[in-house]
C-alpha cells in the first residue's frame, strides 16, 4: 500500500506554521465531511490544525484501496503521514492499530458512522474550552520542550541523581 496523493494546503504559498496552542487531528474520510472509514481501511485522511477558536484544514491524504485483511503492514505509511497528528477520529480501529497509534502519542476517537467533521471540530473545541478533553491536555504537554524548570521542579520534590 503506499500513499496516492499528498496535498498540503498552504496558506499564501507559504507553508502555514501551527500556533502553540493548536493541534493537528486526523479525520478518517473519502468525500473530506463526514468520517466514514475504519482507521485500518481507511483510503484517506484529511488534517486539521484546530485550536478553541480556529480550524483550519491543511492536509489532505488519498492511499490506494485496501481491505480488512489483518495485515499490519499498511498501518506504516499511515503511521509516518499522522506523524505529529495528536489524535485521528474514525469509525473504528483495531486493538493492534490503538496500540501502534498509542506509542506515537497520537489519541484514536470513535465516531458514529459518518459523523460530519465539521461538528466533530465544534464539539473537540467545546470540550478544549470546558476542559472536558484530557487528552488535549496531554497532547499539549507533549510539544512543550523540555526548561530548566523542570529541574528545578524534580530538585524541590527531593529528586537526586
Amino acid at each position: 500500500m503506499s500513499l496516492q496523493k499528498h496535498l498540503r494546503i498552504l496558506a499564501g504559498g507559504v507553508e502555514e506554521t501551527r500556533p502553540d496552542d493548536s493541534l493537528n487531528v486526523a479525520f478518517a474520510t473519502t468525500d473530506r465531511k463526514h468520517v466514514d472509514q475504519h482507521f485500518g481501511a481507511a483510503q484517506a485522511f484529511a488534517v486539521y490544525s484546530i485550536n478553541p477558536d480556529h480550524a483550519s484544514l491543511v492536509e489532505y491524504a488519498q492511499f490506494g484501496e485496501l481491505k480488512f485483511d489483518g495485515h499490519e503492514d499498511k498501518l506504516a505509511p499511515k503511521l509516518a503521514l499522522l506523524k505529529g497528528c495528536a489524535a485521528v477520529y474514525c469509525q473504528a480501529v483495531g486493538g493492534s492499530a490503538i496500540r501502534q497509534l498509542m506509542a506515537v502519542g497520537i489519541q484514536p476517537v470513535r465516531v458514529e458512522e459518518r459523523a460530519p467533521i465539521d461538528q466533530l471540530i465544534r464539539d473537540l473545541q467545546a470540550d478544549w474550552r470546558d476542559g472536558n478533553a484530557p487528552w488535549v491536555q496531554k497532547a499539549l504537554q507533549r510539544r512543550q520542550a523540555p526548561t530548566d524548570d523542570r529541574f528545578a521542579a524534580m530538585e524541590s520534590e527531593g529528586w537526586q541523581e
